[in-house]
């Protein structure tokens, strides 16, 4: 067994490329590697045959825990029906004609069509595709450029590379592109100037928006992107009347908002999605991770009634819109998010993810509040964070080179659960799959103190 182990991880180093991996590191073994063998609900098995909670549900993605056979019972069947066909020219599936209808009842009122892709990378590709699109039908060759905010996350392609607003996804790539503009992070506690309360920080948020709009011309913005609630960038929840107040200015100006609700959509905030959450209407819609809960990829644009009534004239003028992926509509990765959903509405995960959460951001809140290394607490649903500080009051950071996050990562994984080291700042991340259970929040609060505690007494010693 050991030798099959070290050849596995022999041909792991020697042939796969692994996303957001240190290459050198990974290649030559320095980084010690796992193969993940099982899972069952919250938790994941190792090759040496360790469990670990996933408090970070994959990558915000398994919503329904792991190990359900009825999605993999449903991908089975419909593979053995029909594999798959494309959906150009009209073609359609039984099984996405399906999932269209109920991804609307799950969107909020006004949306009106559905376009399929295999993660939220692609799919907010299409959203800009889409945006230019539109204006260009509208005869508006200069509204073009997208706002999109610092710290946000988006993707890892060119244009969603861009539009993700952290430093480390457009270093050595060449990005941003040039109309991709960014703005500041509705993150009070970090963000706000001294002395600014958060209705004041709100102000803020719009008067440096107006400012952005007004040095680029309104008539060259044509949307606006955000996360409800910011994943990557922190797990970061916007102030209260935020969106309210940004939308004013969006509408003023004519300008679509696209929600990006790959992490925060299908229950994950208590709440069917995002926008019902904070009372948005957006114009455009991103969901994936979620949709399938990861057991199969699958990415879709809803699309709100102002946006197709758009597409649909240009289609009269133009012909067919010249955008498509082979996989758009795949039966499979639709057979599994029909599974998924009826899932997520048969056990009421969304209320779960309500109740839980906040008795997830109660018990973080009781434990670390008046911890000397936590800085700040933050929950939202079934998300949370907590941000490590080396001067709490003054709100100082710990000097990067410390890495206190990544250590207080590590400290838990030793202790068997899984919670993110985030990519900005000394934060450790939390997306609970939305099976998650009172009893399994204190196991989980009650092993990360123990972890926090370690590193607090190597940091602060």
């Amino acid at each position: 067994m050991a030798q099959q182990l070290d050849q596995l991880f022999n041909e792991d180093r020697a042939h796969f490329m692994h996303p957001s991996t240190h290459a050198h590191d990974h290649a030559s073994g320095a980084l010690p590697g796992k193969i993940i063998r099982g899972a069952k609900g919250i938790r994941i098995e190792d090759h040496e045959g360790k469990s670990y909670i996933d408090a970070f549900a994959g990558l915000y993605c398994v919503n329904i825990g792991y190990g359900r056979t009825e999605v993999a019972d449903a991908i089975f069947e419909q593979a053995k029906k029909l594999a798959y066909y494309h959906t150009y020219a009209g073609h359609s599936t039984d099984t996405i004609i399906e999932l269209s209808s109920r991804i609307i009842d799950w969107a909020p009122a006004g949306m009106k069509k559905v376009y399929y892709g295999m993660s939220g990378s692609d799919a907010n590709e299409t959203q800009i595709k889409i945006v230019w699109y539109y204006n260009n039908v509208l005869g508006r060759p200069n509204k073009k450029k997208i706002i999109s905010r610092e710290r946000g996350y988006h993707g890892s392609g060119i244009v969603t590379g861009s539009l993700t607003g952290l430093p480390s996804f457009h270093q050595h790539f060449d990005l941003p592109i040039d109309r991709v503009k960014h703005t500041v992070c509705p993150h009070w506690y970090r963000q706000a100037p001294a002395g600014m309360n958060e209705t004041q920080f709100v102000a803020y948020c719009v008067e440096e928006l107006e400012k952005l709009i007004a040095h680029e011309g309104a008539d060259t913005i044509a949307a606006f992107i955000g996360e409800p609630v910011m994943g990557t960038g922190g797990i970061i929840a916007p102030p209260e009347g935020y969106w309210a107040a940004i939308q004013q200015v969006l509408k003023k100006h004519d300008i679509l908002l696209i929600s990006d609700e790959v992490v925060c959509g299908f229950g994950r905030l208590g709440s069917k999605m995002g926008a019902q959450h904070y009372g948005m209407q957006p114009d455009l819609i991103t969901v994936a991770k979620g949709l399938t809960s990861a057991y199969a990829p699958l990415s879709g644009v809803i699309v709100g009634e102002r946006v197709w009534d758009v597409i649909d004239k240009g289609s009269q003028e133009h012909g067919a819109m010249g955008h498509g992926w082979t996989y758009s509509g795949h039966p499979i990765c639709a057979a599994a998010a029909i599974a998924n959903l009826d899932i997520l509405e048969r056990e009421n995960l969304t209320q779960n993810a309500a109740d839980v959460g906040a008795y997830l951001g109660a018990q973080l809140h009781a434990a670390f509040d008046q911890h000397p290394l936590v800085g700040e607490v933050r929950n939202a649903g079934m998300l949370a964070a907590l941000e490590f500080m080396a001067d709490k009051p003054g709100r100082q950071p710990f000097d990067a080179a410390l890495k206190v996050g990544p250590k207080v990562s590590a400290a838990a994984l030793l202790r068997g659960v899984i919670a993110r080291a985030m990519p900005h700042g000394d934060i450790l991340g939390f997306a609970l799959p939305l099976v998650t259970t009172q009893e399994d929040v204190d196991e989980i609060v009650g092993i990360v103190r123990a972890a926090v505690d370690e590193i607090a007494t190597q940091t602060i010693a």
